[in-house]
């Protein structure tokens, strides 16, 4: 069972997304399950990545860290469809992305990709929020306070 987990070090409320049939929904009854995470554009990715959360405790800025081990976009099968350029977050509002992501190797293969996305303002964070909601409904992933 693959878990998806968000860390709120700085904040005060601490959450985490996990595998769940019958989470609440948090009062967000308008989005669409719509949405994906993209390294090559077109290309989804299939992997759920491990992401953890920070966040400043007034609420000004904030840190995303993706960790995905395997991900489909190193299957050779995928190669044709281009390179790397960044990290593409897309759902029914649109896209936000990042350029800073980085391939762990292990004997000269691919493993893993590291990606950090920073939000610097709170409206960044309500936005990638209500992606994370999206991404989590289209992953069969519930959103849960801790």
């Amino acid at each position: 069972m693959k878990f998806l987990t968000l860390i709120a070090t700085l904040a005060p409320l601490a959450s985490a997304f996990a595998p769940s049939s019958s989470s609440p929904r948090l009062g967000l009854t308008s989005l669409s399950a719509e949405a994906e995470i993209q390294f090559v554009k077109g290309l989804k990715e299939k992997v759920v990545p491990d992401i953890k959360l920070t966040r400043a405790r007034d609420g000004s800025s904030g840190v995303a860290t993706f960790q995905f081990v395997s991900p489909n976009v190193f299957d050779a099968s995928t190669a044709e469809k281009g390179e790397i350029t960044g990290m593409f977050m897309i759902d029914d509002e649109g896209e936000i992305s990042t350029t800073d992501v980085n391939a762990k190797f292990a004997n000269g293969k691919p493993q893993a990709i590291e990606s950090t996305f920073v939000m610097k303002s709170a409206e960044e964070w309500d936005r990638f929020m209500r992606f994370m909601e999206r991404y989590g409904e289209a992953n069969g992933l519930g959103f849960s306070k801790a």
